[in-house]
């Protein structure tokens, strides 16, 4: 009986190291575009480099934000777990996915402000991921065999975010003028979680 315990600890702990390197990664695979441009350097200045490219920055600096932010939100959620069900492993491998694909549309939004379907890419990718994370805060707070406490994951903050992602991208979508400045809502969230009760 402990050997199997001990396994099914194994199981999770490869599960959540496994996680946390796809995140890794996609936050490596975000910077890759940004070591090219380093590389034309020697056919310019600096400080004309920066001016070429200054989008691009911010738009690393951006979904390097968000991905830690993700990231930070599902560590919490996870953080009493003590063993996985196949249900939670699937859910953690579709956030992972989310995770993995987010340097694409990344790409897409770098390129252009104004594009719908890169805008629908961009920010309905950390929308489904916002999403999967309320889910899996539901799914471990649902069945208490999963967890090491009492205490259920708080959804609210993927919840909240979610909520962001989708008025950001209806917004940005709706008044293209406004390209991805909606996603200052997600400064908002914080506040707004903070003042709504926690389900028992």
């Amino acid at each position: 009986m402990a050997d199997h315990l001990v396994d099914r600890e194994r199981d999770l702990e490869r599960l959540l190291t496994f996680v946390d390197a796809v995140v890794a990664i996609a936050i490596t695979l975000l910077v890759l575009p940004l070591a090219e441009v380093g590389s034309e350097v020697h056919n310019t200045s600096v400080a004309a480099l920066l001016s070429m490219h200054g989008v691009d920055v911010l738009g690393f600096l951006l979904s390097f934000t968000v991905i830690a932010r993700l990231w930070v939100g599902q560590h919490r959620i996870v953080s009493s777990l003590i063993r996985q069900s196949t249900g939670l492993m699937w859910l953690l491998l579709a956030w992972a996915l989310t995770i993995v694909f987010l340097p694409f549309p990344t790409t897409l939004a770098a390129g252009t402000s104004n594009d719908s379907l890169a805008k629908l890419l961009y920010l309905g990718t950390m929308a489904v991921s916002s999403v999967l994370l309320a889910c899996i805060a539901y799914a471990i707070g649902r069945d208490p065999t999963l967890r090491d406490t009492e205490a259920k994951p708080d959804a609210r903050q993927a919840t909240g975010t979610a909520v962001a992602f989708l008025l950001a991208l209806a917004i940005s979508v709706a008044i293209p003028a406004t390209s991805y400045w909606p996603l200052l809502l997600l400064f908002v969230v914080d506040p707004i979680v903070r003042l709504l009760p926690r389900r028992s």
